[in-house]
């Protein structure tokens, strides 16, 4: 914490730290319409595609017998794998007392809340009947694995909003009460009601640290589940290339670099466009990229568990799967996987250089696109080899791949996930305002003191 200042000194401090903090929410221009149209366009066909396949049925997709897990599934394990950054962030660096995890921790739950909805409405996407998924709260038997899924799913999403919440609240009470004239008169209304009354009472100050601590340790066991009860949807299964006990950890290691390189990529957008270079310091981004490398390289062995393990017993089934992945049909996009999400990155983040915000930036946009992909090669090449012999059924029954409408789809997806991260950005500071005021040496007083 910085030294202490005169009232004065942090009275002038506050309202700059409240200005620039609040660009994001004020900061309206051609560049942004721009980006709520492509969105909500993109958003749009998307949809429109959904409606098709209810109106047509999961016909028009590529999925068939053998295949009846496709890219939506891959789309779904992804979602859930970036949104585990939550609970990393926000929880597990927090309870560690990790000083500069907290200027991340909003980015964080940002990506984690848009995340794991998606993961659910992609679930719904997936369904022949949406309109039966009512059925699965109904009447669900949780000696279903897929009724695991919806709970913990559900609960994530939950505690992940109230972690978002509850440190925002003072947030609010601020710029409700001396927030810059340029913010729009229907967001404070909002911030009020929002705000809950809040005046910056020791005893609230308190009461939201100790609900904090609560949510932060009762995400832990959730945060795992929700990525453990998806792996064991896949490993339940007699099916080589899933057949596996590491499949939890496998997973929960795999989400950690999907939702680092997440939050680094959003943390980069939000410093370069709302001009927070003295608040997502090179420092933050370093520290992250020493994060990056250390969940990278227990992927990285994870990685090698997966197939050195199946690899020396060498069953029928398991020579197939691995010859298809090392040198048949997918094996170029699992070496690509390999290669620029896991080898390179760590070879290129060791060095100092490499973890500075551009060159950290590109390589987290490798990672991340090459972490779908990884999710893919999870999915398919394992239900294109049963063990039952393929035989009396169409060619197309034999292969896999997506049709125009799982497109489609999988782009609502990611403009839906990115349309929500947009809103939270531009209702809601990037960054908790009286947290970072702390750090700064300014007293709760002068914080929470009405606005003269």
């Amino acid at each position: 914490m910085d030294k202490v200042k005169s009232p004065e000194e942090s009275r002038k401090l506050l309202d700059k730290i409240t200005f620039d903090l609040t660009r994001s929410i004020v900061k309206r221009d051609e560049f942004t319409n721009f980006w709520y149209f492509l969105l909500i366009i993109f958003a749009l066909v998307g949809l429109w595609g959904w409606g098709i396949q209810i109106r047509d049925g999961l016909g028009v997709t590529g999925m068939r017998d053998y295949v009846s897990w496709g890219m939506y599934i891959a789309n779904f394990v992804f979602f859930v794998a970036v949104s585990l950054i939550g609970f990393l962030i926000s929880s597990a660096l927090h309870l560690l007392k990790i000083k500069w995890s907290k200027v991340i921790s909003r980015v964080a739950e940002q990506v984690a809340i848009a995340a794991v909805a998606l993961a659910g409405i992609i679930i719904v996407t997936d369904m022949g009947r949406p309109d039966r998924f009512l059925n699965v709260f109904l009447h669900g038997r949780f000696a279903s694995p897929i009724i695991w899924d919806v709970t913990v799913v559900t609960t994530y999403l939950t505690i992940s909003v109230l972690l978002y919440y509850l440190p925002l609240i003072p947030d609010l009470a601020l710029l409700r009460d001396k927030g810059t004239d340029d913010i729009p008169q229907w967001k404070r209304n909002i911030y009020r009601i929002l705000a809950l009354g809040w005046k910056g009472h020791a005893e609230q100050y308190k009461l939201i640290a100790h609900a904090m601590r609560i949510l932060m340790i009762l995400i832990i066991p959730v945060g795992l589940s929700i990525h453990t009860v998806t792996s064991w949807l896949f490993a339940a299964t007699l099916r080589s290339g899933w057949d596996t006990t590491i499949f939890g950890p496998y997973f929960v290691a795999g989400a950690f670099v999907a939702g680092v390189a997440a939050v680094i990529i959003v943390m980069f957008l939000y410093r370069t466009r709302y001009g927070l270079k003295d608040y997502f310091e090179d420092y933050h981004f370093n520290m992250m990229g020493k994060l990056f490398v250390l969940v990278c390289l227990v992927y990285l062995y994870f990685n090698i568990n997966e197939f050195l393990v199946p690899g020396y017993k060498m069953k029928t089934a398991e020579s197939i799967h691995l010859s298809n992945l090392f040198t048949g049909k997918y094996s170029t996009m699992f070496w690509a996987t390999q290669f620029f999400g896991l080898l390179l990155p760590i070879t290129l983040m060791v060095n100092k250089y490499f973890r500075k915000p551009v060159p950290i930036t590109i390589i987290s946009v490798f990672v991340l696109i090459a972490s779908w992909f990884k999710r893919y090669i999870i999915v398919i090449p394992t239900l294109e080899h049963p063990f039952l012999p393929v035989q009396n059924v169409p060619e197309n029954f034999q292969h896999y791949a997506p049709t125009s409408i799982e497109i489609m789809i999988t782009v609502f997806s990611f403009m839906a996930a990115l349309l929500i991260i947009t809103v939270l950005a531009k209702m809601f500071p990037v960054i908790t305002i009286w947290e970072y005021a702390e750090e700064k040496g300014i007293s709760r007083e002068i914080i929470s003191e009405p606005k003269k």
